[in-house]
């Protein structure tokens, strides 16, 4: 062993990752025994917060360090949030972490940032995936030797989960996203994919969406911590680098914005930076978690420079009122593309007599630059114009979702009295149900038009006001057609369910009736020309059936309602 190695080993802020020249990981009493260190070797600059129980019931930690012993949150002070381990084999992001902490701390690296900014670091989030510990849990990943697993206990993608919040481990994680309210959210991942010269990638809004002032910082930040890498030796990219077609490497890439189901999405609609960070995933664990703690680094170093002007710019967009603007929910590409000089290696792509798909096969001994498209311009792909004053939960419903807007810090008023006839906008919509579950749940995908109508609002119901700073998390839960909307995850589904029944042969007779009203023959006529429907006995039933005096006035009228005044009084 080296006497750096041996130094290293000796040290209780070390790690099993640098002790074993970073061929391996340590299980997660590492990390209960390192957050249990910090505090001592630096007394005053690092505190230790369990913030969550998982439910194997094990802890979940968080270190907090500030030169200054500013733990908690604070309106003026920035805070930095960096998480290691949402997927639990890639697992970089802990031991870059624990690195750069010691580092940082010791003011070897981001001199005195500690001093402006507070770093709240997380060194795993999925900590029962990470204890599901084993050799052959990444096959598309070079090192270390063992790692954890993708998902938690209860086979939950908590990188999918920002908004149903299903896991306890998420509710928890929204907590102390919230309590914080980071300038700056770091998620950090490892990629799949192919294989090329590419150590990482670093995704981040708002830069090219979101408010105008942090979209300029966010170019800014971009610009600059690139220049950093580079220098550094990296070759980063500021998107996922996926194949558009995943066998064709000439199909280049597509920068788009996912829905915020994702972390780095789900805290761009704050106001503030989300940034995804993958480094690749063929890359030797030591290279990866280099580049980690590069970003890390470049990020941290950037946010103790600007973190006041982002701070002050994100809490002017917080007070912007979106009373009956329009707001964008989705964003695609607009396929319009650039050629991109990506750095490759040279590969051949042939058929496969086994599976018939094209198999690529890459040789990394030849470095080669693809000329690839690249699509990085977006275009509107939802827009709703917000309601004037906010929305209606029914109270049948409250105790469901009640829970779920505590958990994303939104504010709402419980209804004491019961408001009868109140003018709302409900919606009825034409749904899909998505071919098998997802994450859990028969998700929907959905589509409809408010219309205005009077509901009876029994007290305990729940008034959610648009008037409020995180006013996009509430477009985006209860606009049903949003992407990760409540509806579009599942939770409405009995309401799209028929309960109640008009047998054929009574629709037969009944259809017959109607057919001599000129206007029903010519609507079902127009139908007919679809051939889904022409082919569908029981969507043809269905278009006399739904006109009938019994049919429910209330299937697929989604359980929440839209308002122009507040219902809860003064």
């Amino acid at each position: 062993m080296s006497v750096l190695l041996l130094i290293l080993a000796a040290s209780p802020l070390t790690t099993v990752a640098e002790q074993s020249a970073w061929t391996k990981t340590g299980r997660y009493a590492e990390v209960e025994r390192l957050c249990a260190e910090f505090p001592r070797a630096f007394p005053g600059k690092v505190k230790c917060e369990r913030f969550g129980t998982t439910p194997q019931g094990r802890p979940m930690l968080a270190l907090i360090a500030s030169a200054d012993g500013t733990f908690g949150p604070s309106k003026k002070r920035p805070v930095v949030l960096m998480q290691g381990g949402i997927h639990a084999g890639e697992i970089d992001g802990k031991d870059a972490g624990f690195w750069l902490l010691r580092e940082v701390l010791e003011g070897r690296v981001a001199k005195d940032a500690l001093k402006k900014v507070t770093l709240v670091f997380v060194p795993v989030f999925n900590v029962d995936g990470h204890e599901r510990f084993g050799p052959n849990q990444r096959p598309n990943q070079r090192g270390p030797e063992e790692m954890g697993w993708r998902v938690t206990s209860q086979n939950l993608n908590l990188n999918r989960d920002y908004m149903k919040a299903d896991a306890p481990e998420m509710v928890a994680m929204l907590g102390l996203l919230h309590r914080f309210e980071p300038v700056m959210y770091v998620d950090l991942h490892v990629t799949d994919g192919a294989k090329f010269q590419h150590d990482v990638s670093v995704c981040f809004e708002p830069r090219r969406l979101g408010p105008e002032s942090m979209q300029a910082f966010g170019r800014t930040l971009r610009a600059s911590l690139f220049q950093k890498l580079e220098a550094q030796g990296h070759l980063p990219v500021d998107f996922y680098p996926a194949f558009d077609d995943a066998d064709d490497p000439q199909s280049g890439f597509s920068n788009g914005w996912p829905p915020p189901r994702f972390g780095n999405a789900y805290w761009a609609l704050h106001h503030r930076f989300g940034v995804l960070v993958e480094t690749h995933s063929w890359k030797p664990y030591a290279v990866r978690v280099k580049a980690t703690f590069d970003v890390c680094a470049g990020l941290l170093e950037e946010a103790a420079l600007h973190g006041a002007e982002w701070l002050a710019a994100a809490q002017v967009a917080d007070a912007a009122p979106l009373a009956g603007r329009e707001v964008v929910l989705m964003q695609e590409s607009t396929r319009a593309s650039e050629p991109f000089a990506f750095q490759g290696y040279e590969y051949t792509r042939t058929r496969s007599e086994i599976s018939g798909k094209f198999w690529v096969q890459y040789d990394e001994s030849k470095p080669q630059v693809w000329m690839v498209p690249l699509r990085d311009e977006l275009q509107r792909a939802l827009t709703v114009t917000a309601p004037k004053a906010g929305y209606v939960i029914p109270v049948s419903h409250a105790a469901l979702l009640g829970p779920r807007l505590q958990a994303h810090g939104l504010q709402f008023t419980v209804l004491r009295q019961p408001r009868p006839e109140f003018a709302v906008e409900r919606m009825r919509v034409d749904k899909k149900f998505r071919a098998g579950s997802y994450e859990g749940r028969l998700t929907v995908q959905a589509k409809g038009t408010w219309a205005a109508a009077t509901e009876d609002l029994p007290a305990g119901s729940l008034y959610v006001p648009i008037a409020q700073p995180h006013a996009e998390v509430v477009l985006h839960l209860l606009e049903p057609s949003a992407p990760d909307s409540f509806l579009a995850w599942g939770f409405f589904n009995a309401h799209l369910e028929q309960k109640e029944y008009l047998e054929d042969y009574l629709t037969e007779a009944y259809a017959r009736e109607l057919l001599k009203d000129p206007a029903v023959k010519a609507a079902f006529d127009e139908k007919l020309k679809d051939p889904a429907f022409a082919k569908d006995p029981d969507a043809r039933l269905g278009f006399f059936a739904q006109r009938h005096p019994t049919a429910d006035a209330r299937l697929d009228v989604v359980p929440v309602y839209r308002v122009d005044v507040s219902p809860a009084g003064n």
